[in-house]
């Protein structure tokens, strides 16, 4: 932008990763990358032990697994990225820990799977191969070519699922009445302030233009504001700002969707306030830049209602729920158990 001031006028509206337990996707070769190879580190697995948990080993073959489970993209890539590897590897090896942590508590408490659920999770997880002679390599890589291994790999897959039901997902849904008592207690959150929302057509010359500039961008602004005062819609507008608007807001059909009226350089709320929907402005000088605004909506400061926002509210008051839980959880699982990094 060529002003600090524009700048209120059309100011706009690292791998973070959450593994997901039970997820035991098979260790696939990776697509052809985009990224340089120098950028990219591709892991290869030897069943080289990562971790003890009460004395069961965990290789780097199940380590690799739960990194492709959270950053999958590294198929697309050849790898993973090198930036991030660590991060994603420090990931993966805490939920295997915890994977198993998770699945010995179950043996524990003598959980079991019926037959008939085991043949039905092992025909589903082999669709998910892309072909028999890939679910083949899986077999004989990772199972060792035993049908029996590969059973108890999905049974185990299930335990977990079903202990973590019952102790993280049963206890993490939240009420109604929690919903709205934290509504209640946070009302600041709710308050939408009064906005705008509008297109422009601007006209910048240099910050202190010559008076040949200065007439120029007169003469550039009033025949911008003749062709906008002839616009029907906002498509009329918005393709002629893309056309001669002179602001960063042109690429987007001169769009600001909502932006808050304390944002907004007095002389546009002057324009704003006399304005309904549909109606463009006339010129709209502030210091020796000129602006054509069309008002699409304009928005009252209030509250919003209880009903707007229950359901966004359940979403992420369980998933933080969600979250405390399951850390309890785990350091319950922690506090008595035997974890060696190796």
């Amino acid at each position: 932008m060529k002003y600090a001031f524009i700048s209120a006028l059309i100011l706009c509206a690292s791998l973070t990763a959450t593994a997901q337990v039970a997820s035991h996707a098979p260790t696939t070769p990776a697509a052809p990358g985009k990224l340089p190879p120098a950028q990219v580190s591709a892991p290869v697995a030897t069943g080289k032990p990562v971790a003890k948990v009460n004395g069961v080993v965990l290789t780097d073959r199940d380590l690799l697994r739960e990194m492709y489970t959270i950053f999958p993209y590294a198929k697309q890539h050849n790898g993973f990225p090198k930036a991030q590897e660590a991060g994603i590897r420090q990931g993966a090896l805490e939920m295997i820990i915890f994977e198993e942590l998770v699945y010995q508590e179950a043996q524990r408490r003598h959980m079991t799977i019926p037959a008939a659920k085991i043949d039905a999770g092992a025909a589903a997880y082999k669709k998910t191969f892309d072909s028999s002679d890939q679910f083949n390599a899986y077999m004989q890589t990772e199972m060792h070519g035993s049908e029996k291994a590969f059973r108890q790999q999905i049974e185990r897959s299930m335990l977990i699922d079903q202990l973590l039901k019952q102790e993280v997902d049963d206890k993490a849904v939240v009420s109604t009445a929690e919903i709205r008592a934290y509504y209640d207690k946070n009302p600041a959150r709710f308050a939408v302030p009064d906005s705008y929302t509008f297109q422009s057509i601007s006209v910048l010359p240099p910050r202190t233009p010559t008076p040949e500039q200065a007439r120029e961008a007169r003469k550039k602004a009033d025949e911008a504001l003749k062709q906008a005062k002839a616009t029907k819609s906002y498509q009329d507008f918005g393709l002629l700002a893309e056309k001669i608007s002179e602001d960063d807001f042109r690429v987007n059909m001169g769009d600001h969707k909502a932006v808050p009226a304390d944002k907004l350089p007095p002389q546009v709320i002057v324009a704003l306030k006399s304005m309904k929907a549909g109606d463009v402005s006339g010129l709209i000088q502030i210091e020796s830049a000129y602006t054509i605004v069309r008002l699409n909506a304009h928005t009252p400061a209030h509250k919003q209602s209880f009903t707007e926002v229950q359901a966004q509210l359940k979403t992420e008051l369980e998933k933080q729920k969600l979250e405390q839980v399951r850390s309890s959880f785990a350091k319950q699982l922690k506090s008595k158990a035997k974890v060696e990094i190796v």
